[in-house]
């Protein structure tokens, strides 16, 4: 047998009914907190993988870097048939050195490219038999050597 809600059973059911949805419409205090615990451990194991590829990466563009002034070098070689001095150093490739006057630069743009990536100038100086240059960064510690980030960075 099929029953029937009185109007006023009606109006209560709709009333508990409509209770219920409110209760159950948003998130508890526990079940936030469990959510943002959640977001603090995956953040704890993802940090160091981070920072280490970061790391790694203003490694890897020290070693661009040196492979672009090298072949702005060679560019500087074939112009003047000299590499610059020690004197004159990896700003000859930017402005012209005094009495050079075959120089057809600039052959690099603008002088931000002879900073490391960690802010300090490249070292430079031409082999003692003139027969190249070594270009080098210290890396992020700015001392000779080093291992990971802190690895000197050369040609």
């Amino acid at each position: 047998m099929m029953r029937f809600l009185q109007p006023s059973e009606k109006l209560q059911s709709e009333k508990m009914g409509r209770n219920r949805d409110d209760r159950e419409g948003g998130f508890t205090l526990v079940e936030l907190l469990v959510v943002l615990a959640i977001i603090a451990l995956i953040a704890t194991l993802a940090a160091p993988q981070v920072l280490r590829y970061l790391g790694a990466a203003r490694t890897n563009a020290a070693k661009a870097q040196i492979r672009n002034i090298e072949s702005a070098l060679e560019l500087y070689y074939v112009d003047n048939a000299k590499y610059p001095t020690d004197e004159e150093g990896l700003n000859a490739l930017v402005a012209q050195p005094a009495g050079e006057t075959r120089w057809n630069g600039p052959y690099l743009k603008g002088s931000t490219g002879l900073k490391d990536p960690w802010g300090r100038p490249y070292s430079y100086e031409v082999k003692a038999d003139a027969s190249g240059v070594v270009i080098r960064s210290l890396g992020k510690d700015g001392k000779p050597d080093g291992t990971g980030e802190d690895q000197d960075v050369t040609n």
